[in-house]
């Protein structure tokens, strides 16, 4: 019979969640492995939680039962005790943060992190655990993600890319920072520019940005996944704007298609983008107090870039094959997950 292993909770939309379950599942299949998205759905050999799940009920019986439970990491939340924002998203910010430690506390046999920094965060705030932990970064699948492929860049200008999911609730420090970047390197230094912006930015964030900013913005929203690649190859630099991310998709995405990155050191960007494939700079105050960054240093560095990039896409796309690709990631999930299977 077949090795099983259950992914829960199953997701759907857009995200980093739905990615990277797609990815996994997808890559476990290719290997023979079954997958299923239910507890209930018996048997298995092992559990994979991707973050937290509401049914802690079944999960501690399914624990019980002498399955192994593997808990699968991000980041913790925490913009919401620095900004004032909705009490429904404080809310579910803190229930999910109680939701998460609990899990790692108590049912899991096995934490995964997505980085060195996530690890780092969670045993500062919720202490280390006892059971056995993995570093994991995501991972992408090369050939989708590649230099080659449809996707134009502009002739005339070059285009500033952010990809997020969400750029509200809290998370418009990062639209900020890339409106200020792309006006800087075009009075500054003198760089032709354009911002585009792919994530769910409401209507009245986009009227306000467009009437104030000096170089022309293009609103993408939310576009499925597939999508991305392209909309990557049409970028001359990717901007990753969230302050203390674990360890974020878009990034590893753009480096794998060949797009450089620039961004402010702060969560697992200093793991994923070394000195060849873009640019991590000093955020220039306390992140964590949401101080204002060092606008003209990450100006600077993103102009470094723009000035030699042949040589940054070169090396955004060899740091990709060297280290981030998804067979790998698969393969040190199983070697979690169905230890000597």
């Amino acid at each position: 019979m077949s090795p099983r292993i259950c992914l829960v909770p199953r997701v759907s939309g857009v995200g980093g969640m739905v990615s990277f379950q797609h990815k996994l599942s997808t890559g476990l299949a290719a290997r023979g492995v079954d997958v299923c998205y239910d507890l209930d759905e018996r048997p298995y050999d092992a559990v994979l939680v991707i973050g937290g799940m509401r049914q802690l009920s079944k999960l501690r019986r399914v624990k019980r039962r002498g399955v192994p439970v593997v808990q699968r990491l991000d980041g913790i939340n925490w913009i919401h005790r620095k900004r004032r924002i909705s009490w429904r998203h404080t809310l579910r910010a803190e229930s999910g943060n109680i939701v998460l430690s609990t899990i790692r506390r108590y049912l899991a046999n096995q934490i995964v992190y997505q980085s060195e920094f996530s690890r780092l965060w969670w045993e500062d705030w919720y202490k280390p655990t006892r059971v056995a932990y993995s570093v994991i970064h995501n991972g992408v699948d090369l050939g989708l993600y590649s230099p080659d492929g449809p996707g134009q860049r502009p002739p005339d200008r070059y285009r500033l890319l952010v990809v997020e999911g969400s750029l509200g609730g809290g998370y418009d420090l990062g639209l900020e920072s890339a409106v200020k970047l792309a006006e800087l390197l075009s009075v500054q230094h003198g760089f032709p520019m354009e911002l585009m912006l792919v994530g769910k930015v409401s209507q009245a964030q986009q009227a306000e940005w467009s009437s104030h900013s000096r170089v022309p913005i293009i609103w993408s929203g939310q576009v499925p996944h597939e999508s991305i690649p392209q909309i990557d190859r049409s970028a001359h630099i990717l901007f990753s704007g969230d302050l203390h991310p674990a360890c974020p998709n878009s990034v590893i995405e753009a480096l794998a298609c060949g797009l450089p990155v620039v961004a402010f050191n702060t969560g697992a960007l200093s793991e994923l983008v070394p000195a060849s494939a873009g640019r991590v700079v000093p955020y220039g105050g306390d992140p964590w107090n949401l101080d204002p960054p060092d606008m003209i240093s990450l100006a600077d560095a993103a102009a470094e870039i723009l000035h030699d990039l042949p040589k940054f896409q070169a090396g955004a796309r060899a740091h990709a094959t060297s280290a981030l690709g998804l067979d790998n990631m698969v393969e040190r999930y199983l070697e979690v997950l169905l230890p000597g299977g």
